[in-house]
């Protein structure tokens, strides 16, 4: 729920940014310890501070489900960086998810921010959302936290881990998620050999965490003749 006042002042230590050692680590524990944790967007026309509440976890050249499970490429050089930057990719040919760069150098795992809840800044994030028809959806759902924040590929690449207030991407400390509000399971739409790994990690009971949904293998499109066959 967005909130009237912002409630990322509760003590001095919410703000402190992560350091990149947080992120220098194995996904599998570095994921589920970012639940709870601030994501601020800074963009010209206004700051944006989000709680993370869902996130999924991906090990790269070991996971058949990850971007870089083939290797290096134009698209996922950035996985294959330092740990705690962005890596912002475009799906479907609609939408962009953004991700954090974890675990050493050249391993290419990385976290996907799924949702969250949107503390303050919630004026911005409704005019790229306008069709949400609740501040709960604003951030529910990779597409949509991207949207509301306005990140796309220009983005990819950024260092999370700067202390400056104005950088365009920043983590910092918040109130990570304690042991009994956090929930695993497999993640949302991945199919094949990495289908049943619990790597998505969420908030219980939070409204801002999307629905579970399985992989559904994709139909190819049959052609038409003339009078309207499938060929």
């Amino acid at each position: 729920m967005i909130t009237g006042g912002d409630r990322t002042r509760g003590n001095d230590d919410s703000h402190t940014p992560l350091p990149r050692s947080f992120f220098d680590r194995p996904v599998l524990e570095v994921a589920p310890e970012l639940l709870g944790r601030y994501l601020v967007r800074t963009a010209p026309d206004g700051q944006i501070v989000l709680r993370l509440t869902e996130v999924e976890a991906y090990a790269g050249e070991a996971d058949p489900g990850s971007h870089a499970y083939k290797g290096r490429t134009q698209r996922n050089a950035t996985m294959f960086g330092p740990p705690g930057h962005a890596y912002v990719y475009f799906i479907y040919g609609m939408w962009f998810s953004l991700n954090l760069v974890c675990g050493a150098e050249g391993h290419a795992s990385g976290v996907l921010l799924r949702a969250g809840e949107i503390l303050t800044g919630g004026e911005h994030a409704r005019k790229r959302r306008p069709k949400a028809r609740k501040d709960t959806e604003l951030a529910k759902g990779p597409a949509r936290l991207a949207t509301a924040l306005d990140v796309d590929r220009t983005l990819n690449g950024t260092d999370l881990c700067g202390t400056e207030e104005h950088a365009p991407l920043r983590i910092l400390a918040g109130e990570a998620a304690a042991g009994t509000q956090l929930r695993s399971g497999p993640r949302t739409g991945v199919g094949g050999a990495g289908a049943m790994h619990p790597w998505r990690y969420w908030i219980d009971q939070d409204p801002t965490v999307s629905p579970y949904r399985p992989h559904q293998p994709r139909r190819r499109q049959r052609s038409l003749d003339s009078e309207g066959r499938k060929i």
